[in-house]
């Protein structure tokens, strides 16, 4: 849908007015982002169709966001007021592309410090390297679990000049928070508190190694307990920052929505009112809805939109009397771009641009996609199902499961041509897991393949991607426990025994018991293949299979 950016500039524009100090009255602007994912570089979206510079007749997506741009527009605003934070709602980091990931995400991390950045919610995304690598990553230094990549951008790396929060996050044994829960920013007169959550499926949808000593407590009473203690401290506004989402019908840009559903409807009707209002993530969604009397908002992803509340703050009464909330579109046709912000980039294109243009192999198409068919398969999940199994041949293996959640983009080859690069290659499979293979009977892949119906977080795709020579067929319809038919279960057509054992590969989350596949953790004669990263035996698979094709999605049957 074609968007009028120049009135929603506008109105914004109006919108920034200067404090009246003295009066007691004070003009806050609350810039939030959410989901950015190290995306230093714009990207298109989709929220906003254009005409097609080289056919008219034509549309494409706007091209938005980037450090350039978001530190552009920050700039432009902190002139017309300087009563402006700049906060986060969530994986900031983690699942990023080559540019940010290969340095560990710290060019992210040190760009949005640079931004200004005063605090942000943790994201499950923040916990994909472990708790140790993440209080590296706020703290400093050098001390990383990845040594190749950690302190190339800036020796040593200084840490996060930004708060990450956590009011829900605990420690198990102390039961005390691992991060600060909130904070308090002076910005003009008043006092914003700025208090975080993550959702609390993060142990199921991240290495549950890496956050075995972590608790994830209910998000709403984890805030609500400590909002008597911020307004004993004299805050004049409380905002909540989270990583948990919805979904709505409505647009990005149309306000005050009332269609907002998913968890964080039910986690803000169950917040303290004194809660002013809620910057969201997680979800990917853009949307500015009103649950229960107060605003709730989300920017889409990748720094497309920022999130914008524009309160008036009455300091004599700490409370704010009103809230004009938009998605501001990160436009690079018509944002000035921040010249800091453009030497960083280029210094981290600099550091990795010659890893990322590697060719590594040709493609029969300009893109396999990862987009999946009604059973739930992809024909790129296929293909990274298969580079599993062929790399893990020599040890026994005989079946690999994929899980879609870790396949983060489309295998675009460089250019629209068909040559593909380990840029290309690690876009798809950033996040480093190694690779693991265990022995598991045919009652347990079973039991498997039956976990993919039990979902904590509903309308996320679980169907775990399979190798080749392996089917089976399922029945949404079934009783839990009872939708796959055991005799469709099969491997090179012969239907697999319950008794017997199969040597299977799947990804280190995985192993783990990563999206509640806890019937991996059943494995046994596990081997763990420290040195065989995902992303290596994706690349050793496309450069083994020139011309390569994407698989043809009949390995999984949707029967009803």
């Amino acid at each position: 849908m074609k968007r009028n950016l120049t009135l929603i500039g506008l109105a914004l524009s109006l919108a920034s007015c200067t404090s009246l100090t003295g009066s007691g009255i004070e003009e806050v602007t609350v810039i939030g982002l959410n989901d950015f994912h190290g995306n230093l570089e714009a990207t298109t979206f989709a929220g906003v169709m254009i005409p097609d510079p080289n056919d008219p007749t034509k549309q494409v997506r706007l091209t938005t966001g980037g450090v350039e741009v978001i530190g552009g527009y920050l700039d432009t605003e902190r002139a017309k007021n300087p009563n402006l934070a700049f906060v986060g709602a969530g994986d900031l980091i983690g699942a990023s592309p080559i540019t940010s990931s290969l340095l560990r995400d710290e060019p992210s991390v040190i760009a949005l410090s640079k931004l200004g950045m005063k605090a942000s919610s943790l994201g499950n995304h923040e916990f994909d390297q472990g708790l140790k690598e993440l209080l590296r990553m706020q703290n400093g230094g050098c001390d990383s679990n990845d040594m190749a990549k950690a302190c190339k951008f800036e020796n040593p790396y200084p840490g996060a000049g930004f708060q990450w929060l956590g009011a829900n996050v605990v420690d198990k044994a102390s039961g005390q928070p691992v991060f600060k829960p909130y904070l308090i920013q002076q910005v003009g007169a008043a006092k914003i508190a700025f208090i975080g959550a993550v959702t609390k499926t993060t142990p199921t949808i991240v290495s549950p190694d890496g956050v075995s000593t972590l608790a994830f407590l209910d998000e709403a009473s984890s805030v609500n307990k400590y909002v008597p203690e911020l307004k004993a401290k004299g805050v004049d506004a409380i905002i909540m920052l989270i990583h948990e989402g919805g979904t709505s019908k409505d647009g990005f840009d149309k306000p005050a929505c009332g269609t907002l559903t998913g968890p964080i409807a039910d986690i803000v009707n169950k917040l303290d009112p004194r809660v002013d209002a809620v910057i969201s993530g997680h979800t990917h969604q853009g949307y500015n809805c009103v649950v229960n009397g107060r605003t709730v908002i989300q920017g889409d992803f990748y720094g497309h939109l920022l999130q914008r509340l524009d309160m008036t703050v009455d300091t004599r009464w700490h409370k704010v009397t009103s809230i004009r909330a938009a998605n501001v579109v990160m436009d690079t046709r018509s944002t000035p771009k921040n010249a800091e912000m453009t030497a960083l980039v280029t210094r981290a294109k600099t550091l990795t641009d010659a890893v990322k243009s590697q060719p590594v192999g040709t493609l029969a198409t300009a893109s396999i996609l990862r987009a999946a068919n009604p059973a739930g398969e992809s024909a790129l999940g296929d293909v990274i199902a298969d580079s599993q199994l062929a790399a893990t041949a020599d040890r026994g293996a005989v079946i690999a499961f994929m899980n879609p959640g870790g396949i983060r983009a489309d295998l675009n080859a460089t250019g629209g041509g068909t040559t593909a690069t380990f840029g290309d290659l690690f876009a798809v499979q950033p996040f480093g897991n190694t690779l693991a293979v265990m022995d598991l009977t045919g009652a347990q892949i079973k039991e498997l393949l039956e976990q993919q119906f039990d979902n904590p977080n509903p309308g996320s795709n679980r169907i775990l991607q399979v190798s080749k020579g392996f089917t089976y067929s399922y029945d949404s319809t079934a009783p839990k426990g009872s939708k796959v038919d055991p005799a469709s279960i099969k491997l090179n057509g012969v239907t697999l025994d319950p008794a017997k054992t199969y040597r299977v590969t799947m990804n280190s989350f995985l192993a783990t018991g990563g999206d509640n596949f806890v019937a991996f953790k059943s494995g046994v004669n596990v081997l763990q293949l420290p040195n065989l990263v995902d992303v290596d035996a994706f690349l050793a698979y496309v450069k083994a299979n020139p011309n390569l094709a994407g698989g043809a999605q009949d390995r999984i049957i949707k029967s009803k």
